[in-house]
């Protein structure tokens, strides 16, 4: 499938809108409207190896997937690898690009696709899968915009991992 791609241009400053994106554990905030179940699969939620993985409700298909960070080059490009569908047998690429404007104006690009075998592509093609997936990213991308342009994108809507790190907190 795809890719697909969605854009939104957000008033904040570039670097903040990369650390947003890049730290999984804030992924949730303005994903969960198709992206249920998420999980950190790591402690670190943010570098190249973070990971996460997650169930990506989009009709007619709910498939569990997995996703982590292969490359990192801030404030510009963040791509993310996985894998999904049954068996985890369906490669995934996720690449957000984000663009500088005037002032404090920041163009996000995501785009997502799978490279699927081929009788995976033919499931794909009759659901028309492609459709859904454009519509909930570009629905993502302004949720995301609406919380850092408001100032509500913060640590309290982070996801942890079970345990958490106790030799960081000091917790027993």
């Amino acid at each position: 499938m795809g890719p697909v791609s969605a854009e939104v241009e957000i008033d904040a400053p570039r670097r903040r809108v990369f650390e947003a994106i890049s730290d999984l554990a804030l992924r949730p905030a303005f994903t969960d409207h198709f992206m249920t179940g998420f999980r950190l699969t790591r402690i670190d939620s943010t570098g190249v190896g973070a990971g996460a993985r997650f169930r990506l409700s989009v009709r007619p298909r709910r498939v569990w997937m997995d996703t982590t960070v292969a490359e990192s080059e801030a404030p510009h490009r963040l791509v993310e690898h996985g894998r999904g569908g049954r068996g985890n047998r369906i490669p995934a690429t996720t690449l957000w690009e984000l663009t500088e404007g005037p002032g404090s104006l920041t163009t996000v690009r995501v785009s997502f696709w799978t490279e699927p075998r081929p009788i995976d592509r033919a499931l794909e093609l009759l659901s028309c899968a492609s459709i859904p997936y454009e519509r909930r990213w570009r629905e993502a991308l302004r949720r995301l915009r609406d919380l850092l342009e408001a100032g509500e994108l913060d640590s309290g809507r982070r996801i942890g991992v079970a345990g958490g790190n106790a030799h960081a907190t000091g917790i027993p």
